[in-house]
């Protein structure tokens, strides 16, 4: 039989356990030290942080370090490049350098100095709306929830919003003409249960399958709101004098009744004259003396008739 673990022992395990779930634990891009939120002390704007005020260029009284996150430095504690009089240090008495990527400080540590340039998560940080960089806009990097890719704080909403959208007219599979079953968000294509998986590739249980063409993790077409691409017409091309001819301003086309006019409406036509109101009043008189003289004829007929 096994020796029985005692209570040491199990500390120890556990603690390793937890220290494993700590370095593999996937980081919101949100919560890094490197792209938190700063508020300038000059011109109290809010931004990214950085080294130097994207709006003002001031320099912060306390920098933050962009691997470690802590604005104060201890000597006996910390493992620094620089020696530095006195118990801790702040300001620019802590900054060791600034990173090209995130453009912010970093301590004078030497595991902050040797591992945030490898490991920066803004490395590759282009917004995938408008291509800018860090450097280019002082708002946060965002990452899409769709497609995993980098957006500025400012296009963050209408990305997302329009994220799910394929390139293709149709939801069928790009290699046939089947159903696609499984979308890739990065790729924007569709593929069914034949063409998803690739020869010699092993796939893992209960874990989603790759793309065969951007090894992204692709997702089931039903679980998502997957539209398809539309075609927006423009306006035809028409002739120059079209907004003139259909307008309401002078020249413009009129209707076809004589006493009515589109430029117009209150004015009278100037055809017409008395005369004619005198042309009306005579028809109307004829009209009521056939309409007596028919009913007379009527009253005769029906006498004879008895």
């Amino acid at each position: 039989m096994p020796k029985k673990k005692t209570g040491q022992r199990k500390k120890a395990e556990k603690q390793k356990l937890r220290q494993k779930e700590i370095r593999n634990k996937a980081v919101d891009i949100a919560e890094y030290p490197c792209n938190g939120v700063m508020e300038c002390e000059k011109c109290q704007k809010k931004q990214k942080s950085r080294a130097f005020c994207y709006f003002c260029q001031s320099v912060q009284r306390l920098p933050v370090c962009a691997q470690c996150g802590k604005v104060k430095c201890m000597l006996k504690t910390g493992d620094c490049v620089v020696r530095h009089p006195g118990v801790f240090t702040t300001g620019l008495g802590m900054v060791g350098a600034i990173c090209d990527f995130c453009e912010a400080w970093i301590c004078h540590g030497r595991k902050c100095l040797q591992s945030h340039a490898c490991s920066c998560p803004l490395q590759d940080a282009v917004c995938k709306e408008c291509e800018r960089g860090v450097w280019d806009h002082g708002g946060r990097i965002f990452k899409c929830s769709y497609c995993n890719g980098f957006l500025c704080e400012d296009d963050q909403f209408e990305h997302q919003a329009s994220c799910q959208v394929l390139e293709s007219e149709n939801y069928k599979c790009q290699s046939c003409n089947r159903l696609g079953q499984y979308s890739c968000l990065r790729c924007k294509t569709c593929y069914c249960d034949e063409h998803v998986k690739r020869k010699g590739f092993k796939y893992e249980k209960n874990k989603p399958i790759p793309c065969p063409k951007c090894n992204y993790e692709t997702s089931q077409t039903k679980d998502l709101s997957m539209s398809v691409r539309s075609h927006k017409f423009g306006r035809q091309n028409l002739p120059d004098d079209y907004d003139d001819y259909y307008s309401y301003g002078e020249g413009a086309a009129s209707s076809g009744y004589s006493g009515y006019s589109m430029n117009n409406p209150d004015q009278e036509s100037d055809d017409y004259t008395e005369s004619d109101d005198e042309d009306y009043e005579d028809d109307d008189e004829d009209e009521t003396s056939g309409s007596d003289e028919d009913e007379v004829d009527e009253e005769k007929n029906t006498e004879t008739k008895k």
